[in-house]
Formats: structure tokens, sequence, C-alpha cells
């Protein structure tokens, strides 16, 4: 259908083009009479890439899109780097920045080997994953088209990048104190066991969470699927694991301030991508998402400098970064369904909430090192939860008509509760068995003599500022 209307606006331009001219119809049809069929064979050489093998048409448009926001959604882990890097002292630099790379590596060849098969295809045992022969290694895809007109690969990298940045905001929790061939070996196991089901329930068609209640569990862009299973596993990690060696007495300054800004900023950028790229389309929801997103940001810091200085007597530079970071997370469920207002609340109640949830770890005194449950974890409960009270109209009538006749607020809210319920006691109960595992198998928690020589030399013989004695 699509390949025929370009057709026929192809003809209609060359009727129109032809009225304009003073060279009558009969006397142009003569001078070209014999180049008509050149014209038609280059027309078809033209429009045919736009039709895959099996006649379904490539929306281009959609598809620029979802490449950009692939590529920034990949931009994202170098920023994370960044951020986290600074957070560190200077001995741990190199090693942290490592955790964020190495799952650029261990999980890109995971997810095209398996992790695409688990994450969208048909429910298996039981509906605990998904499973298709055809995508292993995406062989099966190779010609295949969404329905939104975009190439099926083109899908599968963009969801890849999630599945990417996942394991890497847990290692926040642990940093300065974890093996590096153990926290490889224990992002593999993690992807494989926990974010690929999550993904399953949450996103594929017949995912449980996806047909709960009416209309599904609302998580847009990630909040259930990325940001509390990787909060709630940072902290189970962190609690398992045990504070970094001299915490909380020990002076452990960020290294570099500066790089966790400009770390930051590629993460709020990439953003774009993560929430507006969820859509899978160039239109209205898109548009929604991306101002959604930057609406959320711009609150969250406000708001995060604002009970900084009442409570500190200044705002501070992490400070700013942690309120946009809380604001981002909050409003990646609800990006596609709340309207601006919605998220200008939901980035204030982000940083209030994250605000306290690392008042309260310094209170508890354990040891999530970069705050990955402060900010991730309570931050995409809050977005999940709260968004509730923000949906567009539109969605909930769309809810209604599914449901028979009638759906409320409250019957959305027990839906989404239940979805940030499920994704906890499952991110948890999992990330346990899995550290108790490699704590066998290869020891996870660094040795004291390598902790106190730092990450950088121990693993890696390297120093990331070339100090001779960084701290």
């Amino acid at each position: 259908m699509y390949y025929l209307l370009n057709c026929y606006r192809f003809l209609a331009f060359v009727k129109k083009s032809i009225a304009k001219t003073s060279i009558k119809p009969t006397n142009m049809l003569k001078k070209y009479r014999g180049k008509f069929p050149l014209l038609l064979l280059t027309f078809l050489f033209i429009s045919m890439p736009l039709l895959a093998a099996d006649g379904a048409a490539i929306d281009t448009g959609v598809t620029a899109w979802m490449l950009v926001s692939t590529a920034l959604v990949l931009l994202m882990i170098p920023g994370l780097a960044m951020f986290y890097g600074g957070l560190v002292r200077t001995k741990n630099v190199l090693g942290t920045m490592m955790h964020t790379f190495a799952a650029m590596g261990i999980m890109t060849v995971l997810w095209v080997a398996v992790g695409y098969a688990m994450s969208f295809g048909p429910n298996v045992l039981g509906g605990w994953f998904g499973w298709n022969t055809d995508y292993l290694f995406l062989s099966g895809i190779d010609n295949s088209i969404l329905d939104a007109g975009v190439p099926e690969y083109v899908f599968s990298m963009f969801q890849g990048k999630f599945a990417i940045i996942t394991p890497a905001l847990i290692a926040g929790a642990f940093a300065e104190r974890v093996k590096f061939k153990s926290y490889c070996l224990f992002i593999a196991l993690w992807g494989i066991l926990v974010y690929n089901p999550l993904c399953h329930w949450v996103w594929a068609e017949d995912g449980f969470l996806f047909n709960m209640g009416a209309n599904g569990a609302i998580d847009f862009a990630g909040g259930t699927v990325v940001h509390i299973s990787a909060g709630v596993s940072g902290l189970v990690a962190a609690l398992y694991l045990g504070a970094r060696r001299g915490f909380p007495v020990t002076n452990m300054p960020p290294s570099n301030l500066v790089m966790t800004m400009i770390g930051g900023g590629l993460l709020w950028v990439g953003w774009f991508g993560f929430n507006a790229g969820s859509s899978v389309a160039s239109g209205l929801s898109t548009a929604q998402a991306l101002t959604a997103t930057q609406v959320a940001a711009a609150s969250g810091a406000i708001a995060w400098m604002i009970i900084e200085a009442c409570h500190q007597g200044k705002a501070t530079a992490l400070g700013i970064m942690s309120g946009i970071l809380a604001g981002l997370v909050a409003v990646t469920p609800a990006a596609g369904v709340v309207q601006p207002f919605g998220a200008f609340c939901l980035g204030i109640f982000a940083s209030i909430f994250c605000y306290l949830a690392i008042i309260a770890k310094n209170k508890l005194g354990y040891d999530d090192s970069l705050d990955a449950f402060g900010i991730h974890g309570m931050g995409g409960i809050v977005g999940a939860i709260l968004l509730t009270f923000f949906i567009r109209d539109s969605w909930m009538s769309e809810a209604a008509e599914l449901a028979g006749g009638s759906w409320t607020v409250w019957e959305q809210l027990g839906v989404q509760v239940a979805a940030v319920l499920i994704a906890i006691v499952y991110a948890a109960v999992l990330t346990l068995i899995l550290l108790y595992v490699v704590n066998k198998l290869t020891g996870f928690r660094s040795d004291p003599k390598e902790e106190m020589q730092g990450l950088d030399s121990a693993y890696h013989s390297e120093h990331g500022y070339g100090m001779l004695n960084p701290n």
C-alpha cells in the first residue's frame, strides 16, 4: 500500500508539473514518447529499496529517528562511565569506567546471541521468558520489517542498548571493591536471568505484565525493567559485599566532579533517545515523550537545588546532577502517558524521595557507593507508581474501552504497584543467588591489599591520571 501511494504521488506530481508548463501535453508526449519507459524504470529503481523482501514497507522517517535514538542511547554508556568515574577516588577511576565499557561488549554479544530471543520471543516455561530460534544471533530477521515500518535490526539494536546500560548501572552500588573478572561473570548471568525475563514480562506482547489489568502495567521506557531492577540489584549487592575498606571513617572524595557533570550532561542528551525513541514512531507520541523528559529533568534539578540549599545551606554541583538524574529516572516509565505538568510533578517528587533515600542510606550506614539505589531504584519506584495520577485521559479512555466500560485510576494504581513489587522481589532474589554463585566460583570482593592498591593498578596495571600516589 505504501509503495502504491508513492506511485500515485509521483504521477500526481508529473501531472501537476505538466499543467504548470506552457507546453501542451500532446506535444510533450510526442517529445518524450521514447523516454517514458526509461523514466518509469528509474522511478522503480529508486522506490524499490523502500520495500523489504517480503513486501512490507519501510517508513524512512521513523527508521531514521530510531537510528538516531539507538545512537543516543549508546551515547549514555560513555556518559555513565564519566559520571561514575568522576565520583570515585583517583586510584579507581579506570577500573570503575571499565565496568561500563565491559558491559558494552559483553551485553551486546549476549543480546545478539540469545537476549533478543529471550526478551521478545513467544512465551516458554510458563512465560518466565520468551524464545524464538529465529532470533538466535538475529539470523531470522534479516529481511524483517516491523508494523511501524522499521527494520527489525534497528529495533533489536535499540533494545540492546537498554540491556547494556542496566547492568552497568548496578556497578555504581559496589564501586571500588569488586574483582573485574567476577563483575564480568556477574553481569553476564544477570543479563540472561534477570534482565531478559523482566524485559519479556513488561514489553513482549505476550508478557504477563504487558497484559495485566485493562491495558497492561505502564513502563514506557524502562522504569521497571531498567531502573528498579538495577537499583534493587545494586542495593542487594552492596549489602551482600559489605562496605569499602575504611567506610565511613575514611574520607573518600570524588576524583573529578567536572567529569561527572559532563557525563551527566551526556546522559541527559542521550535520554531523549531513551524515552522518545521508545515510542518506536516519529510523530505525536515522540514529541510528547521528548517534552516530558526535558520538563522532568529540569524540575528535578530545581527541586534538588532548593532542598539542598534549605537542608545544607548551599546547592552543590553533585546535587544538581543528582536532581537531573532523579527527574529523568522518574519520567522514564511515564514519558509517553503524562502531560508536561505531570512530568513536572514527577521530577519534583523524585528529587524529594531520592534525597530522603540518600539520607536514609547515611543513617543506616550501608555503602551504596554511588547511590545506585538512592537515585535509580527509588526514582524508578516513584515514577512507576505516581505516574498513575497524571495519566492522559486518552490513555484511560482506551483502558476503559478494553476493560469493557470502565477503568479507574485506583485500578491502574493496583497494577502499577503489583508490577513494581514483582520487579523488586524478582530482581532481589535472583541477584542474591547470582552473588552467592559468583562469589563461590571466583570470589567477588577484592582482596584488602588490592582494594588499598586501587582497582586501576590491581586489575589493569594502569592509572587514570598518571599519578604515583593516587588517593
